[in-house]
C-alpha cells in the first residue's frame, strides 16, 4: 500500500519513511503543498498523510485539491491542535486528525483503519430511497439519474445516515463521526446540514419522507417510508 507523506519538516519525513517502511507501506514525499499535488497525481497513493502549516499551498487547501478527484483516505497529522482547525480540515475532505507529537502505535493503528476501510470500499453497497441513488464505493449520489453535489461534510452525514439506514442515529454519533470527538457540541449545524441536504434530496423539504428528525434524539434515514 503506497502512502504519500505531504510536509516540510525532513526529520519527521525520513522517521516516517524508516517507520511504515518497516511496516510494508511503499512511502513518497512531498516537501510542500504544491509538490503534494502533482505526487499524487503522478503516483495515485491509497492513503494520504497532510500537514496542515506547509510552504506554497497549506495543507487545507491541498486536501480541497485533491478531494476534486480522488477518494483516498486523507489523514492530517499536524501541530495544531484547535477544535476549529479539525473542524476545518474534515469539513474539506479529511478522513482523519492527529496531533503533533504522536505515538508511533497511534499513528499505524489510525493507518491500519484507513487501509481497511479502502479496501472494503469496493464492496459498499448502492442504496436507494425515493428517486435518489447513493453509491458508497463511488461516493456519488443521484436523484433522479443526474448527480448531485455534496458538500464534503453533507456526504459524511448523508453516509453515516445511509450505512445506519432504517436506524436512529444520536446527534452524539453523528458529531463523532464527522468531527472525531465527542467534544464538540451541536450549536446548530446539523440542523443546517440536515435542511441542505433536504433540499437536494427530499421530494418535498418542508414535508420530509426520507431524512427525518426524532425530537431530542437525533436522526432517521427511511429508504421506504411505506
Amino acid at each position: 500500500m503506497k502512502v504519500l507523506i505531504a510536509d516540510d519538516d525532513p526529520q519527521l519525513v525520513r522517521a516516517l519513511r524508516i517507520t511504515l517502511a518497516a511496516h510494508g507501506y511503499d512511502v513518497v514525499a512531498a516537501p510542500d503543498g504544491q509538490a503534494a499535488i502533482a505526487l499524487a497525481a503522478k503516483e495515485h497513493p491509497d492513503i494520504v498523510m497532510v500537514d496542515l502549516g506547509m510552504p506554497r499551498l497549506d495543507g487545507i487547501r491541498v486536501i480541497e485539491a485533491l478531494r476534486g478527484w480522488t477518494s483516498a483516505p486523507i489523514i492530517v497529522v499536524s501541530g495544531r491542535t484547535g477544535s476549529a482547525d479539525k473542524v476545518e480540515a474534515l469539513d474539506a475532505g479529511a478522513d482523519d486528525y492527529v496531533t503533533k507529537p504522536f505515538q508511533v502505535d497511534e499513528l499505524l493503528a489510525r493507518l491500519r483503519a484507513l487501509s481497511r476501510r479502502a479496501a472494503a470500499s469496493t464492496n459498499e453497497p448502492v442504496v436507494a430511497f425515493g428517486d435518489v441513488t447513493v453509491d458508497l464505493a463511488a461516493k456519488l449520489v443521484t436523484r433522479a439519474d443526474s448527480p448531485v453535489h455534496l458538500t464534503p461534510t453533507e456526504w459524511r452525514i448523508l453516509e453515516f445516515l445511509t450505512r445506519n439506514a432504517g436506524a436512529l442515529v444520536t446527534r452524539q454519533a453523528l458529531l463523532k463521526d464527522i468531527w472525531g470527538t465527542e467534544q464538540v457540541t451541536d450549536t446548530g449545524y446539523l440542523r443546517l446540514y440536515l435542511s441542505q441536504l433536504r433540499k437536494k434530496l427530499e421530494p418535498d423539504p418542508s414535508r420530509p419522507r426520507h431524512l427525518l428528525t426524532e425530537q431530542g434524539m437525533g436522526y432517521r434515514l427511511v429508504t421506504d417510508p411505506a
